[in-house]
């Protein structure tokens, strides 16, 4: 999940695998990836995505975003109408448009493990403040920055929140935001990863130090192979496409995956290939190779 920033764009053209499988479902990732800098689905997008959907490819948005932040593409939604959101931590209806998302599936941060976390993040790196998001609910420290768009529904201590008494009582914690204001935030990740050991899972989307911290075990990746293995779909028979450190997990899981042109590059070497950036409409130009290949 991104703050508000630019991703840095790239004109190479696509370096694509041959389609060994005949792939049946499409996992993307939204921000940097299919969406362009300014939030928008280009208009090549939205016809990609609808002629994946109407071949029998069943496209699924994969994103670090919280069901809240799906709007944009609200418009886009097609078939089963799902999308994988807070980087695995729940599975979302969207047919019910803005405002009426249906959670279908949580993996929820236990309490226990989130304090866990806060407290070793806090002593491995100290001045790290921090963000709850939860299924409705957004909750962050005084000292957070300003990164998204959005007010909290409270200004309180991480350990405040999350206790048990707390104002969050009851709703599930679906991951926790940690951002630092002078660390490089790719040794933040490794920091936190030792820190954390089999805690919690931490990644990050962000180009700042801003790490996003889930439950044992979720990912994107893992919630993915749950969906597909509920529809009968072998990991080969998924293409993904992602951009950033929180995407590593299922482009490496999946049969065929791309690196956009824009691309972490821990990215870029887990991926088995490499479309264009986002602004030039790197999922799009693979999907009508993809669906080219099937004719």
């Amino acid at each position: 999940m991104r703050e508000n920033g630019s991703v840095t764009s790239a004109t190479r053209q696509p370096e694509t695998s041959a389609f060994a499988t005949p792939p049946r479902l499409i996992a993307t990732d939204l921000d940097g990836t299919l969406l362009r800098d300014d939030k928008s689905v280009s208009p090549r997008t939205v016809a990609a995505l609808a002629a994946a959907e109407e071949a029998g490819v069943e496209v699924f948005f994969v994103t670090g975003r919280p069901a809240r932040w799906m709007d944009v593409v609200s418009d886009h939604v097609h078939g089963h109408g799902l999308a994988i959101c807070g980087n695995g931590a729940a599975v979302v209806d969207l047919h019910g448009g803005p405002g009426a998302h249906r959670f279908v599936k949580v993996r929820e941060l236990a309490r226990e493990n989130a304090l866990d976390a806060v407290r070793l993040l806090r002593d491995a790196a100290p001045g790290t403040v921090y963000a709850i998001e939860q299924t409705y609910g957004f909750h962050q420290e005084p000292a957070y920055p300003k990164l998204h768009l959005e007010t909290p529904d409270h200004l309180l201590s991480a350990e405040e929140i999350l206790a048990v008494d707390g104002p969050s009582a009851g709703e599930p914690v679906l991951k926790i935001l940690a951002y630092h204001p002078d660390l490089d935030p790719d040794a933040f990740l490794t920091l936190a990863r030792l820190a954390f050991g089999d805690r919690a899972n931490v990644t990050r989307s962000s180009p700042s130090a801003l790490l996003e911290i889930s439950g044992p075990g979720v990912s994107k990746a893992s919630t993915l192979a749950l969906e597909c293995a509920e529809r009968g779909i072998s990991h080969e028979e998924v293409v993904a496409f992602g951009d950033m450190p929180n995407d590593v997990e299922m482009l490496t899981w999946a049969g065929q995956s791309y690196a956009m042109g824009n691309a972490h590059p821990d990215v870029i070497a887990a991926a088995s290939g490499r479309t264009v950036a986002n602004n030039d409409d790197g999922v799009a130009v693979v999907i009508e190779q993809l669906l080219a290949a099937r004719l």
